[in-house]
């Protein structure tokens, strides 16, 4: 009877888990190992682990043509910049929407989630039309406003769910004992919003990170982004993959760094909600 337990175990949980986890980070493994590869090794037959080692591919990134460091600048710029902006706004709104009954508040927050319902492609031609006017084209504020068109909406979807998760009680009983609505705000209510405000500024941040069409439109030489920058190493002759794996594996190093210290803060931050009292 163990031993039929033990064998269900394996088969059904342990042998499928271990087949997803090779499969999701394949793609990574190869990358790194097609990264330290020489040259000679990249053109010839297809090899799972390198003859030599190398950090050639590194080094022309950083040192290339790319500039692969400065197009890292922007993109982390950008993408902090946004997630600060977005984060900010939909905390307020999401507060608002929560908090307080107002006349048309069902219809906005119906405006918000249709706003996820396109293709952010649609926004394209009207914000490049509007950001040629406005003098923003190819500066970092204009892919900043950009983004900010489609994270803000979901963003205060997702806020508000955890927002309305929180009893109005604690800011009502902050009043009462001497503070405002802001102070009860800031006092009661953020820090225990702190963990979804993590996830939901992950969220935004990976958005603005990995964003490309609104890069490769509102941004020049001079001030492309990674995503920009790496399809540059994609030519007519064809595709510098050394150079491709390279930037693949440094551009995902900031992403990992960020989650290893926020995974706690992220998890209860999704999880916030899912069980009702």
């Amino acid at each position: 009877m163990k031993n039929n337990s033990l064998a269900k175990r394996y088969f059904g949980l342990i042998i499928p888990l271990a087949l997803m986890l090779i499969f999701i980070l394949f793609p990574f493994y190869w990358t790194f190992v097609t990264s330290v590869k020489p040259q000679a090794e990249l053109l010839g037959p297809a090899t799972y682990w390198p003859k030599q080692f190398t950090w050639d591919s590194y080094i022309k990134l950083f040192k290339g043509t790319v500039d692969f460091g400065a197009a890292m600048r922007h993109s982390f710029f950008v993408a902090s910049v946004t997630t600060l902006l977005s984060l900010t706004v939909s905390t307020l709104a999401s507060y608002a929407f929560s908090r307080y009954r107002f006349p048309g508040r069902k219809f906005l927050m119906g405006l918000f989630l249709s706003n996820n319902m396109f293709p952010t492609v649609l926004l394209l031609i009207p914000l490049y039309s509007m950001m040629r006017k406005l003098g923003f084209l190819y500066k970092p504020i204009s892919l900043i406003l950009a983004y900010t068109t489609f994270t803000i909406p979901f963003s205060v979807w997702l806020l508000n769910g955890f927002i309305d998760d929180i009893p109005a009680s604690l800011e009502e009983a902050a009043m009462v004992d001497g503070c405002n609505r802001a102070k009860a705000f800031i006092k009661v209510t953020l820090p225990i919003l702190a963990p979804c405000l993590i996830a939901t500024g992950v969220y935004i941040f990976m958005n603005s990170w990995n964003e490309y069409t609104f890069a490769m439109m509102f941004t020049n030489t001079s001030g492309r982004t990674i995503p920009v920058a790496l399809n540059s190493l994609i030519g007519q002759l064809g595709v510098q993959w050394d150079l491709m794996t390279a930037g693949g594996i440094v551009t995902v190093i900031p992403v990992c760094i960020f989650f290893f210290f926020a995974q706690k803060r992220l998890v209860e931050g999704l999880t916030a909600g899912a069980v009702k009292q």
